[in-house]
């Protein structure tokens, strides 16, 4: 065990664990669900709110996880196991490693979308995007989308193979700054827009009048997609951040690099929106196909649509490949672990996993479409599957542990090893004994109760 945990990956300090955390963070869940999740539930007030859990809820999940996984330096089955082998523990620490294993395929699905629509706007085809039914023919094709998808995930896979430092790390410290410079050129293109101001006010200004107990709850489901929470990736980077590097101040940038990012796809989509449709914040609800619909048409009556296109699809690849890399990197971390596998033999079997799952997901609204689980096509599933049920069980599982078995004691001391601070310390022993169990389990109840049809979100 000595001799493996020498050999084990690591970063090569706090900046390559911050940019690599707030890589995982910035996903998909920033660009398109934050900013139609802040438009459908108040706006202003939204932003807010999520700001206030991000500040409390996130910050200590954050904590808990990256602490664990230091404290073991193992992925999360090693780390719950590494506290008692009963079922228990070994249940907590698979549906932690399970979750990645069923989000990354999906989630490569959408990365295939976002590739396809990157190469067509590159080749000068802006105005066939923003034309009605483009989107809805171009998945339901197969051909042309499992393509999109097969690029994504090779790449995903690459980062993988190379390792921690010269693959993940050394990708986030290049894609990472250039996220930045992106987002902030299309904010500015966006909010210069005529008749963008309605939009910016709507996003920044919270208005009371449009608070709902929804919006809390929609804001603590964002939670999960924004911090990478429950996902297996906090536990896998935490066991591979050095001792040296404090737990709390990583987690106080990782904030600030997820939440900054946030703010900025609100002000890229909703005030380029607002002024699209006359300032009518209907038109920012529409979900997924915001992304793939609402912004091409957008772009396209905006003028310089071809080169504001090409910045906006690069950002979200970019955003899209940080998230995929970090949910991959949890489950081939798992199959070393557990397995003693070397890294590039668990890089291929999570890869051929990508490939088999991705491909359902990629087909289910094509050839595949006349299978259906639960209702749902394949991508629905997992999605629903993993977001709804599987991470807040994750959740509850962890503050579980840590409250009952390691001790909020134990953490602390982890979290202020060699002289670290622990300023938020007491809002830490607050949030997960009491109140994280509390939102996941609102959310586990919810996020069901919504898909059973029992309440409407």
């Amino acid at each position: 065990m000595n001799k493996h945990e020498k050999k084990r990956n690591s970063f090569s300090g706090k900046i390559g664990f911050v940019l690599s955390a707030a890589g995982a963070s910035v996903g998909l869940g920033n660009i398109w669900r934050f900013p139609y999740l802040a438009a459908k539930y108040g706006g202003g007030i939204f932003l807010l709110i999520y700001i206030l859990l991000a500040l409390t809820f996130g910050y200590t999940m954050i904590i808990a996880e990256t602490a664990l996984g230091r404290m073991t330096k193992k992925s999360p089955v090693g780390a719950f196991s590494a506290f008692g082998h009963t079922w228990q523990f070994k249940f907590g620490g698979w549906i932690n490693a399970v979750i990645p294993m069923l989000i990354v395929p999906y989630y490569s699905t959408i990365g295939g979308w976002v590739v396809k629509y990157l190469i067509e706007y590159v080749k000068g085809n802006a105005m066939k995007l923003s034309t009605d039914g483009y989107f809805s023919e171009f998945i339901s094709g197969g051909i042309s989308a499992e393509i999109g998808f097969l690029i994504f995930a090779v790449a995903t896979m690459a980062i993988i193979y190379a390792g921690v430092q010269n693959g993940i790390e050394r990708m986030a410290k290049f894609v990472m700054p250039i996220l930045v410079v992106l987002a902030l050129i299309i904010a500015v293109y966006s909010m210069t827009r005529e008749g963008a101001v309605s939009g910016i006010k709507y996003f920044l200004i919270p208005n009371l009048d449009n608070f709902s107990w929804m919006t809390v709850v929609a804001a603590m489901e964002q939670m999960f997609y924004s911090l990478s929470i429950a996902m297996g990736i906090l536990i896998t980077f935490g066991s591979y951040m050095k001792d040296d590097v404090s737990i709390e101040s990583a987690t106080k940038n990782v904030e600030i690099f997820d939440t900054g990012i946030a703010i900025m796809a609100g002000l890229m989509i909703i005030p380029a929106v607002f002024a699209f449709a006359g300032g009518d914040p209907e038109t920012l609800q529409a979900g997924p196909s915001l992304m793939f619909i609402t912004i091409p048409k957008v772009f396209a009556s905006m003028g310089l649509g071809t080169p504001v296109g090409v910045l906006f699809f690069v950002l979200v690849l970019f955003a899209a490949i940080t998230s995929a890399v970090a949910l991959a990197e949890s489950a081939v971390s798992t199959f070393e672990d557990e397995l003693g596998w070397s890294r590039k033999r668990a890089a291929l079997l999570v890869g051929a996993i990508i490939i088999v799952l991705g491909s359902l997901s990629t087909l289910g609204y094509g050839p595949l479409s006349f299978i259906q689980l639960i209702g749902m096509p394949f991508l629905d599933f997992f999605d629903f599957l993993t977001n709804s049920v599987m991470m807040p069980i994750a959740a509850m599982l962890t503050c579980l542990l840590i409250v009952r078995v390691v001790g909020t004691d134990k953490i602390a001391e982890e979290v202020r090893k060699e002289g670290a601070p622990f300023a938020r310390q007491k809002i830490f022993v607050f949030m997960i004994r009491y109140l994280c169990p509390l939102f996941v389990a609102i959310i586990l109840i919810s996020s069901v109760a919504n898909v059973l049809g029992w309440i409407s979100m």
